[in-house]
């Protein structure tokens, strides 16, 4: 993208193709459904008009993973659909070196999400669901009982949920 900004049309060209594989990944795991290609076109047409806004000091994916989430959005608002993104979800692995999207990222953004929540709400999430504790060493760790983790695990994730915006009904029949 840095190198597109300057006015290299190879490398844009390259930029718009490496997206292509990467945005259809990103929506057909949101939303199945045959809008996919249109939504591809759509957020590549948004990155050709919005290129100007990108920070070429800022890391590129997050920007381009914006951008197509706001697509997605605005698709899911003018048809009316519920999106379900569980938030433990398992993505297809990405091929990080085609696309330079480090696992920096990916941590970050749950960083983001748990700065939502309560200071001990989300370290109680983050023994378990990211490091990967047991309910008992969480509970030994944090002094509460391990009905109280459950408890604490259980509201965090609904809040989690809600923060990025899954319809209260979809998660309330689990």
């Amino acid at each position: 993208m840095r190198a597109a900004q300057t006015g290299d049309a190879e490398a844009y060209r390259a930029l718009l193709t490496a997206l292509r594989p990467w945005l259809a990944a990103y929506f057909r795991r949101r939303l199945q459904s045959p809008d996919t290609e249109d939504l591809i076109q759509i957020t590549l047409v948004s990155v050709h008009e919005k290129r100007h806004t990108y920070d070429a000091g800022a890391p590129f994916m997050p920007w381009i993973a914006a951008v197509a989430r706001h697509k997605l959005i605005d698709h899911v608002r003018r048809h009316g659909r519920y999106v379900h993104v569980e938030l433990d979800e398992q993505n297809e692995p990405v091929d990080e070196a085609s696309l330079g999207l480090p696992a920096a990222i990916a941590r970050r953004d749950v960083q983001v999400l748990l700065s939502q929540l309560p200071v001990e709400q989300a370290r109680v999430i983050r023994l378990h669901k990211v490091e990967e504790l047991s309910l008992d060493d969480v509970s030994r760790l944090t002094g509460k009982s391990v009905a109280a983790v459950k408890v604490i695990i259980h509201r965090g994730l609904r809040k989690l949920r809600e923060a990025v915006g899954t319809p209260r009904k979809v998660y309330e029949d689990e």
